[in-house]
C-alpha cells in the first residue's frame, strides 16, 4: 500500500563541514515540486546545490543541480521507492564545507539527509478513491441519500432536473458492495453514469 507524508519533516547533517538541509513533504506533482525548489533557493541564496526528488505517480523525477551526475537526485529518488511513498518530494540543500567528498561520500550523504527525515515523517496511507455518479426519479432521491451516509460516502453533487442526478466518492475497496445495494432497492429505476478513480 502506498503511503504520503501528513506533514514535512526535516533532518540536518554536517559532513566534513558541507551541510545537507533534508526535507521530505507531500506534494501534488512535478509543478507544485519545482515551486517548492524555486521557493528553497530563494530562502538559501548561499546554498551551493538544491537537489530534489519526486515521487508522484508518471511524474517521477530527480534532479542533481550541479553534483556530479547521479550523486544526489537518483539516490534520494531510490529512498522514497523503498519506502513505498507516493506524492511525495525529497529535497537537500546542500552548503559546501570545502571538503570534496567523492561520489560515494555524496550519495552517502544524500541518501542519509533523505532516510533520516523520513525517519521522523508520519506516514498516513493513501486510499484510492472512486467518484460515482447515478441518476434516479425524484422519489429514490432519500433511499439513495441514505445508502450514500451508510456507506460514509461524500456525496460531492446533487442536480435536480428531470432526474436527481447524485454523484459521490468513497475508496474504491467499498464501491461493488454500494453499487450492488443502490441497483437492488433502485428497483431498475437507477441508472449509472460514468465516474473516476482518484487517490
Amino acid at each position: 500500500m502506498p503511503f504520503s507524508l501528513a506533514c514535512p519533516a526535516h533532518h540536518e547533517l554536517v559532513i566534513k563541514k558541507s551541510r545537507f538541509i533534508a526535507c521530505v513533504e507531500s506534494v501534488a506533482g512535478r509543478d507544485e515540486a519545482q515551486a517548492r525548489v524555486a521557493q528553497l533557493k530563494a530562502e538559501h541564496p548561499d546554498a551551493a546545490h538544491v537537489c530534489w526528488a519526486l515521487l508522484a505517480g508518471g511524474q517521477s523525477a530527480a534532479n542533481d543541480d550541479g553534483e556530479p551526475g547521479g550523486t544526489a537526485g537518483r539516490p534520494m529518488l531510490e529512498v522514497l521507492r523503498h519506502q513505498d511513498l507516493q506524492g511525495v518530494m525529497a529535497s537537500v540543500v546542500r552548503y559546501f564545507g570545502g571538503v570534496k567528498l567523492g561520489a560515494g561520500g555524496l550519495v552517502r550523504a544524500y541518501t542519509d539527509a533523505v532516510a533520516q527525515a523520513l525517519l521522523s515523517a508520519e506516514k498516513v496511507p493513501l486510499i484510492v478513491q472512486t467518484s460515482l455518479a447515478c441518476s434516479v426519479p425524484y422519489a429514490l432521491e432519500g433511499l439513495v441519500r441514505r445508502e450514500i451516509e451508510l456507506a460514509q460516502a461524500q456525496l460531492l453533487e446533487v442536480a435536480h432536473g428531470s432526474v436527481v442526478t447524485l454523484r459521490f466518492a468513497l475508496p474504491q475497496t467499498q464501491a461493488a458492495a454500494l453499487m450492488a445495494r443502490l441497483s437492488e432497492s433502485g428497483r431498475g429505476q437507477l441508472v449509472w453514469l460514468d465516474g473516476d478513480t482518484c487517490v
